[in-house]
C-alpha cells in the first residue's frame, strides 16, 4: 500500500504507456510483429519503473511477488490433495414401476441343480456341430475345434456339476434386494482368534469371470496372517450369475459402485477395502469416489491410466532414458516396443469388446442357445488372457494354470443362470458415451492404494503413470507371474500382496 499511495502517477503514466490501442488495428500479417514489439517495450516500461524505486520499494514489491508466488504454490498443492468424491446418484432397475417400500432384509440362499437342468445340457452338447480349424491355425483364429472337442467330451461324460454344486455351496451365499434387484453375494467370516484384527474386505469380479473365481484365495485371505484376517464378501455383479439383469437401460459401473456400497452399509461395515480386476477395477475405484471416508484402502491387479502430456511424453523419452520419466528397466520391458505390445495385440483382443459394446443381444443370441458356442466363447479369454503366447498353442495353454472342472464351472454359472447376454449389456452400458467425459475419469483417488502389476495383464501401466489418477499409492509390486484372471491364476501370489498392503495402511 505504500508503494502504491506515494508512486500513483508514476502509475498511471505506466498504464498509459502499457496500453496499445493501435494492436487491434493491424493487419494479420503484421499483428505477430506488433504484439512483439509492444511485449518488448512494456518490458522497458517495467524495468524503468522498478529501477526508480528506492531500495525499501523494491524489496516490499520482489516480497509481495514471493509471497503471492508461495501462496499460489500452496494452494495448488492443496487443491491437489484435497480429497475430492463423485455423486453417489440413484437408480431404480427392477421390473416396472419403482415401489414405495423396498424389502430390506438379507435371505440366505443356496444353489441347486436338477436332473432335467442337466439333461437339456447333455442333449444340447450332442447336436452340437463343429467346424474344423484351419492348418497349424493352434489358436490364433479363436478356440481351436479339436482341442474344443476334448473339452465338449470331458464336459458331456466327466463333468459332475452336482458335485461342483456342492462345492460352490460350501462357503454361505446370501441375497438381498437393492434398487430392484437381487443382488447375490457370498459372505465368509474366519473362525474367532485371540489378538486377531479382523478387516471387511469387499473382491469384485469381472467379465467373463464370477464370484468363483475367488474360491481359491478365499482360505488364504480368512487365515491369520501375522495377525490379520479378512471378513470377505464377494458379490455378482447384477446381471451376472445369480444376480438379477437390470431390467432397464443404464446400468453401468457407477450404478454397481452404489448398489455394492449400499450392500456393504447394510452388512453393517462403516470401514471396509476393496479388491478388484477387470470389471471389479473400475467398480471398486468408483466406490472410493464415492464415499472415500468408507474405504480404507483399495487394491486393483487391473489399472489404467494412458491420458496426457505426461504418458505421451515418457512414451518418447522412454526406451531411451527411461529413469529421466520414472521408468524402471520392468516397465521398459513390459512396454516397449509400444505399438506391438499395446496397440496391435489390444486390437487383436479387444474384437469381443467392439461387439457387446455396440449390439451384445445380437451376439449373445448364438452363445446363450448353445452351451458350446458359450465354452468357446468364454474360455478363449482364459487362454490369451493368461498369456498372449497361449496363442500359439494347439491347446491354447487352458489346463497350464486351470483344471477343466473350475473352467466348466465358471461356464456353468453364466449356462445355468443365462447370464451372458446380460453380462455382455455391461459393456455397451458404460460405453454408451465417451469414457473420458464421464465424472469418474475426471476426479482422482484419494484414498491409500496398492496396485499388482501381473506380467500376463494385457496393458501394462508404469507406477509413474498410475500417480496421475491414484494420488496415494501404498504400494506398487511387479508380480512374477501370472496374467488377466489373478486370484484364479496364482491366488498366493495376490493374497501375499493384498495382505502386504493392508500391514501397511494399517501400520503393523
Amino acid at each position: 500500500m505504500l508503494v502504491q499511495n506515494r508512486d500513483a502517477p508514476l502509475q498511471q503514466e505506466w498504464q498509459q504507456k502499457l496500453s496499445c490501442p493501435e494492436a487491434n488495428k493491424c493487419g494479420s500479417e503484421r499483428a505477430a510483429a506488433h504484439l512483439w514489439n509492444c511485449a518488448m517495450q512494456r518490458l522497458e516500461v517495467f524495468k524503468g519503473t522498478f529501477c526508480s524505486l528506492d531500495a525499501v520499494q523494491r524489496q516490499l514489491l520482489i516480497g509481495s511477488a514471493v509471497a503471492a508466488g508461495g501462496l499460489l504454490v500452496a494452494y495448488i498443492v492443496h487443491k491437489r490433495r484435497q480429497v475430492k468424491s463423485i455423486p453417489l446418484g440413484e437408480g431404480w432397475w427392477g421390473a416396472g414401476e419403482k415401489p414405495l417400500s423396498e424389502d430390506d432384509k438379507i435371505y440366505p440362499f443356496k444353489v441347486q441343480t436338477s436332473d432335467k437342468e442337466i439333461e437339456d445340457l447333455h442333449e444340447r452338447i450332442d447336436r452340437t456341430r463343429f467346424t474344423d480349424p484351419l492348418e497349424d491355425s493352434c489358436f490364433q483364429y479363436g478356440f481351436n475345434s479339436t482341442y474344443l472337442k476334448k473339452v465338449v467330451s470331458y464336459w458331456r461324460h466327466e463333468f459332475d456339476w452336482k458335485k461342483q454344486v456342492a462345492v460352490l455351496n460350501k462357503f454361505q451365499h446370501f441375497k438381498t434386494k437393492i434398487e430392484g434387484l437381487d443382488v447375490h453375494f457370498i459372505h465368509v467370516r474366519p473362525p474367532h482368534r485371540e489378538n486377531q484384527k479382523l478387516l471387511p474386505l469387499m473382491l469384485v469380479h469381472g467379465w467373463p469371470g464370477s464370484f468363483y473365481e475367488f474360491y481359491k484365495i478365499l482360505p488364504l485371505l480368512t487365515e491369520n496372517q501375522d495377525g490379520v484376517a479378512f471378513e470377505v464378501i464377494c458379490p455378482s455383479i447384477p446381471g451376472y450369475g445369480f444376480s438379477e439383469s437390470p431390467h432397464k437401460q443404464g446400468f453401468d459401473s457407477l450404478a454397481a459402485a452404489r448398489i455394492f456400497l449400499k450392500l456393504m452399509e447394510r452388512l453393517g461395515f462403516s470401514k471396509f477395502y476393496l479388491q478388484g480386476g477387470d470389471w471389479g477395477s473400475l467398480i471398486t475405484t468408483n466406490m472410493a469416489q464415492m464415499k472415500p471416508q468408507y474405504v480404507k484402502g483399495l487394491h486393483l491387479n487391473m489399472f489404467i491410466s494412458t491420458k496426457g502430456f505426461k504418458v505421451m511424453f515418457s512414451l518418447m523419452i522412454g526406451p531411451y532414458l527411461p529413469f529421466l520419466v520414472g521408468f524402471s528397466r520392468e516397465d521398459v520391458r513390459r512396454l516397449f516396443p509400444f505399438f506391438e505390445k499395446n496397440v496391435w495385440d489390444i486390437l487383436r483382443e479387444t474384437g469381443y469388446m467392439h461387439i457387446q459394446a455396440t449390439k451384445p443381444d445380437t451376439a449373445g443370441c448364438g452363445v446363450n442357445d448353445s452351451p458350446v458356442g458359450l465354452a468357446a466363447y468364454i474360455l478363449e479369454k482364459f487362454s490369451s488372457w493368461t498369456d498372449l503366447r497361449n496363442r500359439g498353442l494347439v491347446d491354447g495353454g487352458l489346463e497350464r494354470k486351470f483344471s477343466l472342472d473350475d473352467l466348466l464351472t465358471n461356464v456353468m454359472i453364466y449356462w445355468t443362470t443365462g447370464s451372458i447376454v446380460s453380462s455382455m449389456r455391461f459393456y455397451k452400458e458404460n460405453f454408451k458415451s465417451n469414457p473420458d467425459n464421464r465424472v469418474d475419469a475426471k476426479t482422482g483417488i484419494f484414498v491409500p492404494t496398492g496396485l499388482a502389476a501381473f506380467p500376463g495383464e494385457l496393458m501394462h501401466c508404469p507406477k509413474t503413470w498410475a500417480q496421475i489418477r491414484y494420488r496415494n499409492i501404498y504400494s506398487y509390486t511387479f508380480m512374477p507371474r501370472g496374467g488377466h484372471f489373478a486370484a484364479f491364476e496364482e491366488p498366493q501370489l495376490l493374497a501375499n500382496d493384498i495382505v502386504q498392503f493392508v500391514k501397511k495402511v494399517e501400520e503393523f
